[in-house]
């Protein structure tokens, strides 16, 4: 099959999609006189228009001639003869079809693969984001909010966007007392062509912490970030390497491990149109979320808050020790106890939030307080027994095995709630 143009033609031959070129003598009908040009036969089929030209003879215009086609194929000509066995072929297969047909002609495998493997079109814009975190201060538990002093910087091509103008921090917390700078009036040009910018943030960020494991709960402190302008069909976010987020390597937090912080990208869609008529769909927007996990250290933690409550668990177990016949002085050492153990949890607790479930110190003072209200029930309930030598020895010796009994359950309670909470941790 020989393909051409209109112009090759010298222009004689109506625009058309394909125009076969061929001796097709044997299929058309002849023409009065050889010398003649044929007649141009005109096939449209599934809306492809195909000129067959047999045996093109000189046409005379101005100018003289514009197309001779025969003394070239005269030369080639067995060249000639292939071409017009398949163009004949091809008005065969054409003619075959029935009139009208919608039917799509199936692509060869080959065009098939070349279509799957062709690139697909260009999608949103894509802004690469990494951030340097430089210090992390005032966790307030009570308020729920972090201090976060860190640089964030932005590397894209397309020239009408600017995400370090445009992005937002979506739980900023005070924004008043926030400072956003930046470091540059405008976008830098980078050695590949793309655009870069940074901004420095300092500023309080808001989250909601979980201290059902206090005080051995692990926490994260969430920086969140969208472009304000930009949907996610048109610009995405895409962390910056393998590493995205980096921490100053000095950086502390008193009272806490910090771990390695990380970066994600997730797609935010908000089920409202704030009211705007234009949007009949709620978009999606392209969210950052960075994290920096902290961690408060167990042994440390296991000493400030275990020893205090054991001893006052160890004074109120000393009324066991104290001789059946002072029952005022056994309950006045085990009331002492418990109105400090109260005092205590009133003071670890006035730097947390009132939330709506135990926590796990409450639950550590719950035990305590079930040990000496035991402790003192059992006071209560032998002070009506006779003060006879007889009965305060069997007395005191019924009080020892109370007191093992106790201290194992209290022990054991508090090993199995501790572990829960720690086991629930790592999982």
């Amino acid at each position: 099959m020989v393909r051409t143009t209109p112009a090759s033609l010298g222009g004689f031959i109506p625009p058309a999609d394909v125009v076969i070129v061929a001796d097709i003598s044997s299929i058309l009908a002849r023409s009065s006189s050889r010398r003649e040009p044929r007649a141009i036969a005109l096939i449209e089929h599934k809306g492809i228009r195909v000129h067959t030209v047999p045996d093109v003879a000189p046409i005379q215009g101005r100018g003289g001639p514009r197309c001779s086609m025969r003394p070239l194929f005269r030369s080639m000509s067995m060249l000639r003869s292939a071409v017009s066995l398949v163009s004949a072929l091809c008005l065969m297969a054409l003619a075959g079809l029935p009139a009208g047909s919608k039917e799509a002609l199936t692509p060869p495998p080959a065009v098939m693969a070349a279509i799957a493997a062709a690139p697909a079109p260009d999608g949103p814009a894509k802004v690469i984001v990494g951030a340097y975190i430089n210090d992390i201060q005032a966790l307030d538990f009570k308020a729920n909010n972090y201090v976060v002093d860190f640089y964030v910087w932005f590397r894209w091509r397309a020239p009408d966007l600017h995400p370090s103008k445009t992005m937002e921090f979506m739980n900023r917390y005070a924004s008043g007392d926030n400072i956003r700078e930046e470091l540059y009036e405008k976008p830098q040009e980078m050695p590949d062509g793309s655009l870069y910018s940074i901004i420095r943030y300092q500023g309080r960020f808001a989250t909601k912490f979980s201290l059902d494991k206090y005080p051995f709960d692990s926490q994260l402190l969430i920086v969140l970030m969208e472009d304000s302008l930009s949907p996610i069909q048109q610009q995405v976010f895409v962390p910056d390497g393998e590493r995205p987020v980096m921490l100053d390597p000095v950086i502390t937090l008193p009272g806490f491990t910090i771990g390695e912080p990380s970066m994600s990208i997730a797609a935010n869609t908000y089920p409202t149109t704030f009211g705007h008529l234009a949007d009949s769909d709620a978009e999606t927007y392209s969210r950052i979320v960075v994290t920096v996990p902290v961690t408060r250290p167990i042994l440390a933690m296991s000493l400030k808050t275990f020893m205090p409550i054991a001893l006052i668990v160890a004074c109120a177990a000393l009324v066991f020790f104290v001789r059946p016949r002072y029952i005022e002085g056994r309950i006045g050492l085990g009331i002492t106890a418990l109105l400090t153990m109260v005092a205590l949890q009133l003071t670890s607790g006035a730097s947390l939030p009132d939330v709506d479930y135990l926590m796990l110190l409450d639950k550590i003072y719950l035990l305590a307080y079930l040990f000496i209200i035991i402790a003192l029930a059992r006071v209560v309930g032998t002070s009506w027994r006779a003060d006879d030598l007889e009965s305060e020895e069997a007395t005191s010796r019924a009080d020892r095995l109370w007191l093992g009994v106790l201290l194992a359950a209290f022990i054991l309670a508090n090993v199995a709630v501790t572990w829960s909470a720690l086991a629930a941790s790592a999982g």
